[in-house]
């Protein structure tokens, strides 16, 4: 790694200087640079040297000095970002040379729909099952997996029970085709244990060598190439002391920088807002100075809870996602308006969502708490319909991606015991409905909204990534119920015109919740861009193609 920050960065020697080999990458920390000169430095065309910036590393030319790339061939440059000027592409052109600077956040792009649905999965994951829904993954990876207490011997990536991570974990979910997300979890050494201050204390060091080790084994640069990004801490929220995560935080973080400077650090989950059980106030730690460059992402996870009225009453109720009294969808906005302000350029993900769905037969085994205060879930339609929603409602945002809890659940009737997409590992209606979605927008990107009116009706539209011609709507009532209200509920339905369509739709869709086609609605046209069609709380999916390519 070089640079501290600021002034000039000259290596006309680099190769010999920093004693780089064919493959290897050279990480640029973070701060703020009047230039960059690099001489004598070769790759090869198999094994190209990258030179990779920090996403908080930016170029400028506050003062003056120009850029040198003397003698230099097979050197990939990523990630960069110039203020005030563009890069000096002409000094290191045909030199075998490639230029990549860092995706502008002005542009407003979103992601692809195949880039921001994500699964919550664990050790029983099925890759084969699941892959039919995304290809993005999140693993809760237990410290007290890895070893028995902070300070024992890094074994990666053999566990102190015997679990072999890359052969029972992450090497079957790469080969399956997933990316995976890595949470550090770290369950019996916070404040779920008495006395947790103890596990940590003369730790640093130890800190810093096993994010190294994490990173560097399972990281994107390494041989393995199991992970992409690395969360530290799941949930430890307000509780844990803060000085002492901060030393937590700051050391591992270190670490994985040094171990992988191409791994994204993810905050664990946060909110710009007071903070609880569950997550830290991300206006705290997260602004300091020594912190803002140790982390790519900000992680929200956020549930459609509803508040609590009396003691009396359950505190698990949940509700539908455009429910305005919720702060569901608030708590994101809070966050983006936070990073806009104070950390611009780091992305957003919402890495915890979700809705429990159990059967009948599972209310009646309803025991302690959740039977005194009666717990309720959705019904599996509802656990469907909102899940997409939920998803339609985070792509309208600058959200980079959207990771569902959970893959699998025992049809157990307790909070975040019957929230999987399977139940048993056997579909649920939700297994088809984000399958669908899947592969109906996994190529689309959310383009606008096209029309919202609160509890009549929402209609978004997606533009395909690859062909600008090929535009899906997407239009439902924004409407649903409480779970403790949903017994006598009537959803909604109504025939609706939908107008200023780019062209007329060559199909229509239901959201699907059985195997099989989906079924495809009936709609009538009422004009050169306008037609009629039942909308309800399950979306409704509008196909159309403005124009055919050349040569079909």
């Amino acid at each position: 790694m070089i640079g501290n920050g600021s002034g000039h960065l000259r290596y006309p020697d680099a190769q010999a200087a920093l004693k780089l080999q064919p493959g290897d990458t050279l990480f640029i920390r973070p701060g703020i640079y009047s230039g960059l000169s690099l001489g004598d430095l070769s790759g090869s065309a198999a094994a190209p040297i990258t030179v990779l910036c920090d996403s908080n590393t930016v170029f400028t030319t506050r003062t003056p000095q120009p850029n040198e790339f003397m003698n230099i061939a097979h050197v990939r440059f990523e990630n960069f970002r110039y203020v005030g000027a563009a890069a000096d592409v002409g000094a290191v052109e045909n030199q075998q040379v490639s230029f990549r600077p860092v995706a502008s956040r002005t542009d407003n792009r979103k992601p692809l729909f195949k880039d921001f649905m994500g699964l919550n999965g664990h050790f029983t994951f099925k890759p084969e099952l699941y892959r039919q829904v995304g290809r993005l993954v999140r693993n809760y990876h237990n410290l007290n997996w890895d070893v028995k207490q902070p300070g024992d011997a890094i074994t990666v990536p053999i566990c102190v029970n015997r679990v072999n991570w890359k052969n029972d974990v992450y090497g079957r979910w790469q080969k399956a085709g997933y990316e995976t997300d890595l949470c550090i979890q770290f369950s019996g050494f916070q404040t779920d244990a008495a006395d947790y201050q103890r596990f940590w204390s003369g730790k640093e060091r130890w800190c810093y060598d096993y994010g190294k080790a994490i990173a560097g084994y399972f990281g994107p640069s390494g041989q393995e190439k199991l992970c992409t990004s690395i969360e530290i801490g799941n949930e430890p929220g307000s509780k844990f002391d803060r000085a002492l995560f901060k030393s937590i935080f700051k050391q591992m973080a270190s670490g994985i920088r040094e171990g992988d400077p191409r791994v994204k650090i993810l905050t664990p989950a946060v909110q710009a807002r007071q903070g609880d059980d569950y997550s830290q106030d991300l206006r705290g730690l997260y602004a300091e100075k020594d912190i803002l460059p140790l982390y790519d992402v900000i992680n929200l996870h956020t549930y459609a809870a509803v508040a609590r009225k009396n003691s009396s009453e359950s505190p698990w109720n949940r509700s539908y996602p455009e429910d305005p009294a919720l702060v569901y969808l608030k708590v994101v906005d809070e966050a983006i308006a936070w990073r806009d302000a104070n950390a611009p350029g780091k992305e957003i993900w919402i890495t915890e969502f979700g809705y429990d769905a159990c059967t009948p037969e599972a209310m009646k085994r309803r025991r302690d708490w959740f039977l005194k205060l009666d717990w309720q879930g959705v019904t599996d339609l509802q656990q469907a319909q909102y899940l997409v929603r939920s998803f339609f409602a985070f792509a309208g945002r600058d959200i980079q991606r959207a990771y569902i809890y959970y893959y699998d659940d025992n049809d157990s009737p307790s909070v975040h015991g019957c929230a999987g997409l399977t139940r048993k590992f056997v579909p649920k209606q939700s297994f088809w409905a984000v399958k669908q979605l899947y592969e109906l927008l996994g190529n689309y990107r959310f383009k606008r909204v096209v029309e919202t009116v609160p509890r009549e009706i929402c209609v978004h539209e997606f533009e395909s990534g690859d062909d600008a011609n090929h535009v899906i709507w997407a239009a439902w009532s924004p409407t649903g119920v409480r779970t403790n209200e949903k017994d006598l509920y009537v959803p909604r339905e109504k025939k609706a015109t939908l107008d200023g369509l780019p062209i007329l739709p060559i199909r229509v869709f239901a959201m699907a919740t059985a195997e099989g086609d989906a079924p495809q609605p009936s709609w009538e046209k009422a004009g050169p861009a306008t037609i009629t069609v039942t909308i309800g709380e399950s979306p409704v999916y509008i196909v159309m193609e403005t124009a055919k390519r050349s040569g079909q």
